[in-house]
């Protein structure tokens, strides 16, 4: 008799316990203020992939005025790929040179992510002030191959 009482006590709290959770997921009731339009937002577009260039990749460059900030000398350039395909690890060396044409100082940036084509990335070189600054110098190249670059005043 006591298991009696005990099964049906159990089968009790079961159906209750089954019907709150059912209860639970039905959607609160909206008032009228809460009918407003919801918003949505754009689905995220798929990242691309493009196949990197081999062999020697062009781009294109926008250099600005190297401008004394504390010790350092900073430079930005706007680098735009022109090339049909990604840029892969591109790497950008900065030389500043004195009036004997020795190296005195520079800088070394890269870009990690694949560099796709019609893309344009901000790359600020922070060289050490040094004395007798003269003139400087860039290098870039990628990860396999070469740069070919072509200094511009606007990208089109």
């Amino acid at each position: 008799m006591i298991r009696l009482a005990f099964a049906s006590a159990v089968a009790l709290l079961c159906s209750i316990l089954s019907t709150s959770g059912v209860l639970a997921q039905a959607k609160p009731a909206q008032g009228p203020a809460a009918k407003a339009a919801p918003t949505t937002t754009a689905p995220a577009v798929p990242a691309k992939w493009v196949r990197p260039v081999k062999g020697t990749a062009t781009i294109e460059i926008i250099q600005g005025a190297p401008k004394r900030v504390g010790t350092e000398v900073v430079t930005v350039l706007k680098i735009k790929n022109t090339s049909a395909g990604a840029i892969a690890l591109l790497k950008i060396d900065e030389y500043w040179y004195d009036r004997k044409l020795a190296i005195v100082s520079g800088d070394q940036q890269r870009i990690t992510r694949p560099f796709n084509p019609g893309e344009i990335v901000e790359v600020t070189m922070k060289s050490p002030v040094k004395p007798d600054l003269y003139r400087n110098q860039y290098q870039f190249s990628h990860a396999q191959g070469d740069i070919k670059v072509i200094a511009v005043k606007k990208f089109q």
